[in-house]
């Protein structure tokens, strides 16, 4: 089992060619537009999330930090903060889509330029890196999924739906924002728009255990046993197969 950022995941397979029984990505649009129909010619929807600001107790503005002013304290002299890549991490633009989100929701031009901007970020290639560095106070506030927050047992923002990219409900109010990543080739670009978190998985053509793949998709698609974990960590179980898919996926049912 490798573990990595769903994009960089994804071109361990398209780039380097690499054997892959089963892929797991935090954004399904990874699969969708890295993936098929080169790679895989379907993908199951299985779980979400929400985007949080996590803090720690010694983080500055820690006192006075909420989900009405948060976008104030981090732009403040001092406060450090914490983002993925977004050219390795969905969480890395989902960020970015919350900044320019926020700047429709708070209507406030050029906030989101300002926030993707700022001389205080601290950029990695996942989420998980910038934990250590908020936890030993290099850092006072991380971008990340609420289900990380609460398995590390952070301190955390909650923010509006309108920024959390939690409700598929809203799918047309974040369709509004996108952002640019690296595509499937060196140099290629990629516009991903906003759009409510869903994470999924796919076994890719090249599986050398496509079988043992389909067991693990039926365990975790199982209400009492992968649903249960899911749920006791903070996310959300889902079970959603896109139409265009049904004829291509195989049989999840034990």
């Amino acid at each position: 089992m490798e573990s990595s950022g769903s994009v960089d995941a994804a071109r361990k397979i398209t780039d380097l060619d690499k054997n892959c029984d089963l892929i797991a990505v935090a954004d399904y649009l990874v699969i969708e537009n890295l993936l098929i129909p080169d790679h895989t010619d379907w993908q199951y929807g299985f779980a979400s999330n929400e985007m949080v600001i996590a803090y720690s107790d010694g983080s500055k503005n820690a006192a006075k930090i909420t989900a009405d002013n948060w976008y104030q304290l981090i732009q403040e002299e001092g406060v450090f903060i914490g983002r993925s890549d977004p050219n390795a991490d969905p969480c890395g633009y989902r960020t970015i889509f919350m900044f320019k989100l926020a700047e429709k929701f708070y209507h406030m031009p050029g906030l989101a330029e300002k926030l993707t901007g700022l001389d205080n970020s601290v950029i990695r290639p996942k989420e998980v890196d910038l934990l250590s560095l908020l936890h030993s106070g290099n850092i006072d506030y991380l971008f990340i999924y609420k289900s990380v927050a609460i398995q590390h047992q952070l301190r955390f923002v909650e923010l509006p739906d309108e920024l959390n990219l939690s409700d598929p409900k809203l799918e047309e109010w974040y369709g509004q924002v996108s952002v640019k990543v690296r595509g499937k080739k060196p140099g290629d670009l990629t516009e991903i728009k906003g759009s409510s978190i869903l994470y999924s998985f796919s076994i890719p053509e090249n599986a050398e255990n496509p079988e043992g793949a389909l067991e693990f998709i039926r365990f975790v698609t199982d209400p009492e046993k992968g649903g249960k974990i899911f749920q006791k960590n903070g996310m959300k179980t889902i079970q959603f197969l896109d139409p265009r898919y049904q004829e291509l996926a195989p049989d999840f049912t034990p």
